[in-house]
């Protein structure tokens, strides 16, 4: 492999990150107007015909079998559908930064379903990854007061950690239905089921109404989340995918909650808790133990 495939893919992976990273101020942003129902129906709607124009150009097969089609289902229900409701409705009353650090607790919960699932031995030193990462997870929580004791877990913190469990799941499932289609197809399926899953109580809530009470600012940041983070973002992801492996592409997730933490200061103004900070590095170290593995 030449050095600049090699560069190629680590600029597509740090720009997935980076879009996914921003995705938390973007959506707590347009939340200050609509409701997460509405918010989840424009984004999956301008993803999706974002991803069917490039699909058109690409000239990517559509054509799906009728087996795959409770994949799909389920895919699009986990990772598109539920996953990004729970996520809207957590940033509703927790901060953009704090969602960041605690995404990044996704993979601890991956190890433990390997784990009770798949029998996959916990060792001392991935035991001491979770058990550090619980600990940054106790002290972002703490909502400044650096007290476990006097621990009290808002509902937006437990969406957001049930938003991790579900990514978890989401990726588990991904691979073990491995639908063959190309990453590109299946990202404009799966967005068009969640369009298709939100349009009614978006139509009940008079979704329509809401948009009247949009600025400029709030388009260009649905445009953005729409375009960037549900489309180009996954689609970069996956070409990262064919070129590095999976294990070194995996390293640029350590990278989302920089990106988080910088637009929440630069967009929203957000100022940063001691505590949160030194729970998200906590996180992070964790994760790192937990998901290292010796090699001979």
């Amino acid at each position: 492999m030449n050095a600049p495939a090699k560069m190629s893919a680590s600029l597509y992976a740090l720009l997935s990150i980076t879009f996914w990273g921003i995705s938390f101020v973007s959506t707590k942003a347009v939340l200050e107007k609509i409701d997460p129902y509405s918010l989840l129906v424009l984004r999956f709607g301008i993803g999706a015909l974002f991803l069917f124009c490039m699909i058109v150009v690409f000239r990517y097969p559509l054509k799906v079998r009728i087996t795959h089609l409770p994949h799909l289902l389920v895919l699009g229900i986990l990772g598109v559908y539920v996953h990004q409701l729970i996520q809207a409705t957590a940033l509703l009353s927790i901060q953009a930064s704090d969602a960041g650090w605690l995404i990044s607790f996704s993979p601890i919960f991956t190890i433990a379903l390997s784990f009770i699932f798949l029998h996959e031995p916990l060792s001392l030193k991935k035991t001491t990854g979770i058990i550090t990462a619980v600990l940054g997870v106790l002290l972002i929580t703490s909502g400044g007061e650096g007290s476990f004791i006097k621990l009290s877990l808002s509902m937006g913190y437990l969406l957001m950690i049930l938003s991790t469990l579900n990514w978890a799941v989401y990726s588990v499932l991904l691979k073990k239905l491995a639908v063959p289609l190309p990453s590109i197809v299946l990202t404009f399926y799966m967005s068009i089921i969640g369009c298709l899953l939100t349009l009614p109580i978006f139509i009940r809530n008079q979704g329509l109404t809401q948009l009247a009470a949009l600025e400029l600012s709030h388009w260009a940041h649905l445009l953005f989340l729409g375009i960037f983070v549900s489309a180009v973002a996954y689609w970069y992801w996956a070409k990262a995918h064919e070129i590095l492996p999976a294990s070194q592409v995996s390293v640029f997730m350590y990278l989302e909650p920089l990106a988080t933490l910088s637009a929440a200061m630069l967009l929203l103004h957000e100022k940063l808790a001691a505590t949160s900070v030194i729970g998200g590095l906590f996180i992070l170290t964790g994760v790192l133990l937990a998901q290292h593995q010796k090699r001979k």
